[in-house]
C-alpha cells in the first residue's frame, strides 16, 4: 500500500469539506459563491487525488456520485416504512371537510375543542424518492413503487447534487422527497435534442421519472435533476415535536426542503395560502400541482393516525384542473376485457397540466349525446385529478356546418365472429356480441396477470404481448404451463429474466377464492361481487354449480349478474378453462387477522363521505366482522352507513324503513 503523505491528506480533507460547503450553498439555498467551473475545478483536483492515491477514495466522496458500468436492471426493495399517498381536496368545500374531521376527532380525544395548527408547503410534481442514510451516508434511494416495494435507484441518486452523500450529523434515518427536473433545464435539454434531430420532451415530470430509471447513471448525471425532501420517515432517536420543527431540521442535517412552507392557524389562512401559490406557482422553475396541508403537532398527527390508505391528519389541496382548448378529430372506439367498447376522442395534441394530450374518453353513447359532440368540434378539455383527460364541453358557437356526428356503428372488427355490436340492455354500454376475439382476449390476460388478482411480478402487457405473439399462451391457464424452454429463445430474456418469470408465476399458483373469481373475468363480476360470490359459495365446486335462483337471493348480485355467471358456466369452453386452473392452483384463506364475529349475517349499503374512514376501510372492516356489503338498498339490507353528502341511497332506506346508522355507531358496533 503506498504511503499517503500528511499534507496530501490534509489537502484531500479541505478541498472534500469546500465542495461539500459550496454544494450547500448551491443546491440548498440556492446562493452560489464561486462559479460552476471554479466548483468542477476543485471536484476535479480531488478526483486526480483519489486516482493517485486510491485509499483516499470511499463511498461518500463528492467524486463518486456518478457509478461505473450501467446496470443490468433494477433490483426490488421493500420499503422499511410504508409510503402513503395523501388524499385530495379540490375545492374550498372538501378543504374545511378536511378540517372539521380533524377537529371532530381530536374534540372526541382530548374531551374539549381544539383547534390545530397546520403547516402548508407546496405539492411539488415529481417523482417521490425514498432515502436511507445510516451513521450520517446515503446508503439507499428507492422509488415508492406500490407503497410497500420499490426500486433500488441509489447509484442514479448519487448523482443528483442537491441529495447529500453525507449528512452534517451522524444520524440514521429514512426520509422521503421527490426528485424534480427544473423548467429552464428541460429547455436547455430539448435544444440539444433540437440539434441533434431528436424529439424534445413532453415536460419535465416524465423526464425526471424516466431520467431516474436509467440504467447508466451517467445519462443520469447529465439531466441536472434535483430534489427536495419535506419528511422524516423514520429516525433513530427524538423526532421533532412538530411539522414545522421537522422541516427545518431536515434542512439543518443538509438536505434540500422546499423553502415556501409555512405554519398557519387556522383553515381560512390555508386557503388563502392555496389562492395566493395558484396565482403564483408558474414563476416557479419546478412544477407544483398543489399544496400538502398537515396537522402541524405531531402528537396530534399520531392521535389522527392513518386510514388504509393514507394519512388523517394530512391532505393534498390540489389547483383547479387546467383547462384548454383544441379540436375532435376523430372518435373511435376502445375495446375492453369485458368486451364493453368505450368511444375515445382522439384529439388534436396540446399540452395541459404538463404533459401532451391527444385522447380523451367520451365514456358511453349517453355522454356523447348529452355533450352533443361531434367530429370536428373545438372543445375544452382538461384532466380530471390532472391525470385522466376529459372533455368538458363544446364550444358550439366554433362550428362551422362541416362537423359530423358520431353514430355507434354496428359492427366493429376487434369484437371477432362477425364483429356484431349491441347495446347492454337498461345500460348506456354497449359491447360486442362474440366474447372471444384475440383484443379481447389480450385484455382478459392483461388483467389476469395484473396486482388486482394474480399479481405475477414482471409478467405487464408487452410481456404478454410477447408470449401470445411466439404462441406460448393463448388463455389463462397456458401461463401455468410455461417452462423454461418456452422463454430462453425469446428477445430481452437472459436467464436470469426466465427464472424471476417463473418464479414469480409458481409463486402466483397460491390465490384467494374471490382473487379466482375475479380473474376469470366473467361480465359483470368485479372484485366486489367476486368477494360476495365467494363468501356465499365458500368453494370453486359449488360456485360452479351455481342456479340462477341461488345467485339471485344472494344480496348484492341482481338478475343480470346471475343470468351472467350462469351463462359463463354453460359455455364448454369456459368450464373447461375453469377446471384447467383449477388443476394448476391451491387456494389460500385470507388472513385472519382483527376477524370478529360482531357483524356476522349483518348486510350494509355505504353512502357518502364518512369523517374518518375511507370507503374501502369500512368495507374490509365490515368483512373482518362477518358482515358482506351491498352496492344498493334492498329489503335485504339490515343497515345503511351514511355520512356526509349521502345521495339516493340514503333516501331509499328512509323510504322503506332500513336502519341509517353514521360512523361513530358502527365504530361502536365494532367495539
Amino acid at each position: 500500500m503506498t504511503k499517503i503523505p500528511e499534507d496530501t491528506k490534509k489537502r484531500r480533507e479541505k478541498l472534500r469539506e469546500t465542495i461539500e460547503h459550496h454544494r450547500h450553498l448551491y443546491h440548498t439555498y440556492d446562493k452560489p459563491t464561486i462559479s460552476d467551473t471554479a466548483y468542477d475545478a476543485l471536484v476535479a483536483e480531488l478526483g486526480k487525488l483519489e486516482s493517485q492515491y486510491p485509499d483516499l477514495s470511499d463511498v461518500d466522496s463528492p467524486t463518486q456520485r456518478i457509478g461505473g458500468e450501467p446496470l443490468k436492471e433494477f433490483v426490488k426493495v421493500k420499503h422499511s416504512v410504508n409510503q402513503w399517498s395523501f388524499d385530495n381536496a379540490f375545492d374550498e368545500n372538501d378543504i374545511r371537510d378536511f378540517d372539521k374531521r380533524v377537529k371532530k376527532i381530536l374534540n372526541e380525544k382530548y374531551k374539549k375543542e381544539i383547534n390545530p395548527e397546520y403547516v402548508v408547503e407546496l405539492k411539488i410534481d415529481g417523482l417521490k424518492i425514498v432515502l436511507t442514510y445510516t451513521d450520517g451516508v446515503l446508503v439507499e434511494a428507492a422509488t415508492r413503487g406500490d407503497g410497500k416495494v420499490g426500486e433500488n435507484v441509489t447509484q442514479n441518486v448519487r448523482t443528483i447534487r442537491s441529495v447529500p452523500l453525507k449528512l452534517n450529523k451522524p444520524v440514521s434515518l429514512v426520509v422521503e422527497g421527490e426528485v424534480w427536473m427544473g423548467k429552464s433545464t428541460l429547455r436547455e435539454l430539448n435544444k440539444e435534442r433540437e440539434k441533434s434531430g431528436e424529439e424534445p420532451f413532453a415536460n419535465p415530470r416524465n423526464v425526471a421519472a424516466g431520467s431516474i430509471r436509467q440504467l447508466d447513471s451517467k445519462i443520469t448525471s447529465s439531466r441536472k435533476l434535483d430534489a427536495f425532501v419535506y419528511d422524516i420517515g423514520r429516525i433513530d432517536g427524538a423526532i421533532p415535536e412538530t411539522q414545522e420543527a421537522e422541516l427545518e431540521f431536515i434542512q439543518k442535517l443538509g438536505l434540500k426542503a422546499n423553502p415556501h412552507f409555512k405554519k398557519i392557524s387556522d383553515i381560512e389562512e390555508v386557503i388563502s395560502y392555496w389562492k395566493y401559490w395558484e396565482k403564483k406557482k408558474d414563476q416557479e422553475d419546478y412544477l407544483i400541482d398543489g399544496v400538502v396541508v398537515k396537522v402541524n403537532k405531531k402528537e396530534y398527527q399520531d392521535v389522527l393516525g392513518y386510514t388504509g390508505k393514507a394519512p388523517r391528519f394530512g391532505i393534498a389541496f390540489k389547483f383547479k384542473a387546467e383547462q384548454v382548448t383544441t379540436v375532435v378529430e376523430d372518435i373511435t372506439l376502445q375495446l375492453g376485457r369485458t368486451g364493453v367498447l368505450t368511444p375515445v376522442a382522439n384529439l388534436r395534441p396540446v399540452l395541459v397540466a404538463g404533459s401532451i394530450v391527444s385522447r380523451a374518453t367520451l365514456h358511453n353513447e349517453d355522454e356523447i349525446k348529452r355533450l352533443d359532440i361531434r367530429i370536428g368540434d373545438t372543445v375544452i378539455i382538461q384532466k380530471a385529478g390532472d391525470v385522466i383527460p376529459d372533455v368538458v364541453s363544446v364550444l358550439k358557437e366554433m362550428r362551422t356546418g362541416s362537423e359530423r356526428e358520431f353514430k355507434f356503428p354496428t359492427h366493429f372488427p376487434l369484437c371477432g365472429g362477425d364483429g356484431r355490436i349491441e347495446r347492454v340492455p337498461g345500460q348506456a354500454a354497449h359491447r360486442c356480441v362474440s366474447k372471444n376475439s384475440f383484443e379481447q382476449q389480450k385484455k382478459k390476460l392483461y388483467y389476469f396477470v395484473s396486482r388486482k388478482v394474480f399479481d405475477i411480478d414482471g409478467m405487464g402487457p408487452k410481456v404478454v404481448d410477447q408470449l401470445l405473439s411466439a404462441g406460448i399462451i393463448s388463455n389463462f391457464d397456458d401461463i401455468f404451463l410455461i417452462k423454461k424452454g418456452d422463454l430462453s429463445s425469446l428477445p430481452r430474456f437472459g436467464e436470469k429474466s426466465v427464472d424471476n418469470l417463473l418464479g414469480a408465476i409458481d409463486k402466483a399458483r397460491s390465490t384467494t377464492f374471490p382473487r379466482f373469481i375475479a380473474s376469470l373475468s366473467i361480465p359483470q363480476v368485479g372484485e366486489e361481487t367476486a368477494i360476495d360470490l365467494a363468501e356465499y359459495f365458500k368453494n370453486p365446486e359449488s360456485f360452479a354449480g351455481a342456479k340462477i335462483e341461488d345467485l339471485e337471493a344472494l344480496n348484492g348480485v341482481g338478475p343480470v349478474v346471475a343470468k351472467s355467471v350462469v351463462d359463463w358456466f354453460k359455455d364448454k369452453e369456459n368450464k373447461k378453462l375453469y377446471d384447467s386452473l383449477l388443476r394448476q392452483i391451491k387456494f389460500i384463506k385470507e388472513s385472519t387477522t382483527n376477524k370478529s364475529n360482531k357483524l356476522v349475517g349483518k348486510v350494509f349499503v355505504l353512502t357518502g363521505t364518512m369523517p374518518t374512514l375511507s370507503r374501502e376501510d369500512a368495507k374490509e372492516m365490515i368483512r373482518n366482522g362477518g358482515g358482506s356489503v351491498a352496492s344498493s338498498v334492498s329489503s335485504k339490507t339490515d343497515y345503511v352507513l351514511a355520512g356526509e353528502n349521502a345521495g339516493e341511497k340514503l333516501d331509499k332506506a328512509l323510504e322503506i324503513g332500513v336502519r341509517v346508522i353514521d360512523e361513530r355507531v358502527f365504530l361502536d358496533m365494532l367495539g
